[in-house]
């Protein structure tokens, strides 16, 4: 019992402490800086929308007046299915630089990706999500990457913005922020194991059809390692999102998430072999793999210290410091509903909300369930 409290212990510290100190000193021994270039190939932004007319005219309207040649940009907005008036926005619009597809029956965001791609023009490929707003020079950001010819697919900055201070809000801001970091530092050794499909480009060249199930954020970045290119971050291109206000919905969205990427995982798993993926098999099975693992670890640590507090007073404060954590857990929850924000509860909250995520997710996983389609996350 004791040695599986330390096992639990030692790799929980490892996934959200050591991992990301392991790789810092990589970076700083590696350092495989991105060759960028101010250049400007034909870029194509590929929305897929269902029933987005409360967003969809702004996302346009920022791409638009974005800072990049307008020759050389065209908007592909794909409706999913739509039934409100997501299509008659959209062609408002169209013309030279802007087409609508429509995808009907309603299939999903994968399945709009593949029929989309095809008949783009650009060069480069960029994926943007309906209510994705773009700075100004985040067009110019990304493109600049891929003249370093080991790039072959680039992640920007994704900012969670949380006006309305609400509990689950900063918890998916204060995640965000960790995520970047990670990001950032696993760039400097070669590739990120994560994305955001909301301000994500690829080289065209370079797309393969996927399963409708198959979440394209995960799966595409895994193809392009898979093709032997680099998958970077560049935080300099930024992309502000409205977080989620409310924990029911976040809890959807990360059970959503976390299933796909387990599916993703499941489907790609020869990436894991070192021998042939090296580092970057130790990222996935590090970032990915025991990420979404730790609620496992949490459960096995909890019970393993339950049946060790007679072994003394170390034993016993450790126990006492988990039922405090997730007690402040079960009291973020609480005050959200009564609509009270307290800071101090938003980090145990959202770590508690995204572990259980995971583990819904992964009874979804030994059920065999996937997920094709789903309602569009709301800011």
């Amino acid at each position: 019992m004791i040695f599986l409290f330390w096992l639990c212990f030692f790799l929980i510290i490892y996934v959200y402490l050591l991992y990301p100190l392991i790789i810092a000193i990589l970076s700083l021994l590696l350092n495989r800086n991105i060759k960028k270039a101010s250049i400007f190939p034909f870029v194509t932004i590929v929305t897929s929308a269902y029933n987005e007319e409360q967003h969809i005219k702004e996302t346009i309207e920022n791409k638009l007046k974005l800072d990049y040649p307008k020759e050389k940009l065209e908007i592909i907005v794909v409706s999913d299915g739509s039934t409100d008036k997501t299509d008659e926005i959209v062609q408002q619009f169209e013309g030279s630089n802007v087409h609508l597809l429509r995808q009907e029956p309603r299939q999903g965001k994968t399945a709009a990706l593949n029929m989309a791609i095809p008949k783009a023009n650009g060069e480069i490929i960029v994926f943007s999500d309906s209510n994705s707003i773009y700075s100004k020079n985040a067009l110019k950001e990304l493109a600049a990457n891929f003249a370093d010819n080991s790039v072959g697919y680039v992640t920007g900055k994704m900012i969670y913005t949380n006006p309305d201070g609400s509990t689950i809000g900063n918890g998916c801001s204060a995640y965000m922020k960790y995520e970047n970091l990670l990001r950032k530092i696993e760039t400097s050794i070669g590739s990120v194991v994560g994305v955001d499909g909301g301000i994500d480009a690829i080289r065209k060249e370079l797309f393969s059809p996927m399963r409708a199930d198959q979440l394209p954020d995960f799966v595409l970045p895994l193809k392009i390692i898979e093709q032997g290119y680099r998958v970077v971050y560049d935080p300099s291109a930024l992309l502000n999102e409205h977080a989620l206000n409310k924990s029911a919905d976040e809890y959807k969205m990360r059970v959503r998430v976390s299933l796909r990427a387990l599916n993703a995982i499941k489907d790609m798993k020869h990436l894991l072999n070192p021998a042939k993926y090296g580092l970057f098999a130790w990222q996935l099975f590090s970032h990915k793999v025991l990420r979404y693992s730790v609620f496992i670890l949490l459960i096995a640590m909890y019970i393993s210290n339950l049946m060790l507090i007679s072994k003394g007073s170390f034993y016993s404060a450790i126990l006492i410091f988990q039922n405090m954590f997730y007690a402040s857990a079960l009291a973020g929850f609480y005050l959200e509903k009564k609509e009270i924000n307290l800071k101090i509860f938003y980090i145990p909250f959202y770590f508690c909300l995204i572990n259980l995520a995971s583990a819904h997710a992964f009874w979804k996983l030994l059920n065999n369930e996937r997920q094709v389609t789903w309602v569009p996350r709301r800011g």
